[in-house]
């Protein structure tokens, strides 16, 4: 296992930025944002990556799909009855849900491959404020890197490459607009966007 990275930055060249770059240690990794960009006053719906500070908590896995990889991130097997309540109105909300559920729900064994990989954040979790945005996720991408509904994705290949470097410590950085650094431009491990 390798060395766990404390912090970890997700860099956009401005706010309303639907793309931007993840940072992790030397690693430099196109990213896909929310539709919205990122905003600091996350609110369910708005379809905006929130701006912050969040922790990693566990990641799931589909094990029909992926192989689970090394990682010290707290983690479990995906199944058919997992969701994820996004019902502001609901007790349950922005929490894990056994499926079938009767509040407004995303499930998490998807048919597309985008959960494939997933990660929880800390985003509205302790306290949970109703309203304030449920299921932001670390999950997979698109092959276009496709704007997300407000979470963080990367390919793949990406997150084999990144899930080594990530623990229960990790804190995901998120600004709401931050240029790559001249370090980060002169990363060998850099790769362009479209």
């Amino acid at each position: 296992m390798r060395r766990i990275i404390k912090a970890i930055h997700v860099r956009a060249i401005r706010a309303s930025a639907t793309r931007g770059f993840l940072v992790i240690g030397h690693l430099v990794i196109p990213c896909a944002l929310g539709r919205c960009g990122c905003r600091a006053f996350k609110r369910e719906g708005d379809g905006a990556t929130p701006v912050g500070h969040w922790s990693l908590e566990m990641l799931m896995w589909r094990p029909d799909r992926a192989r689970h990889s090394v990682t010290a991130l707290p983690g479990k097997p995906l199944r058919p009855d997992m969701g994820w309540c996004d019902d502001p109105r609901d007790r349950n909300y922005n929490r894990a849900v056994r499926l079938p559920y009767p509040a407004s729900h995303e499930e998490l064994w998807r048919a597309d491959n985008l959960y494939d990989f997933v990660i929880t954040l800390s985003h509205n979790s302790r306290p949970r404020i109703a309203g304030l945005g449920s299921a932001v996720f670390f999950h997979l991408a698109s092959a276009d890197l496709r704007p997300t509904a407000g979470c963080l994705a990367i390919s793949a290949r990406d997150m084999y490459r990144a899930l080594p470097f990530l623990g229960r410590g990790t804190m995901l950085i998120i600004g709401a607009s931050a240029r790559p650094s001249r370090d980060d431009r002169k990363s060998p491990n850099r790769r362009e966007h479209r």
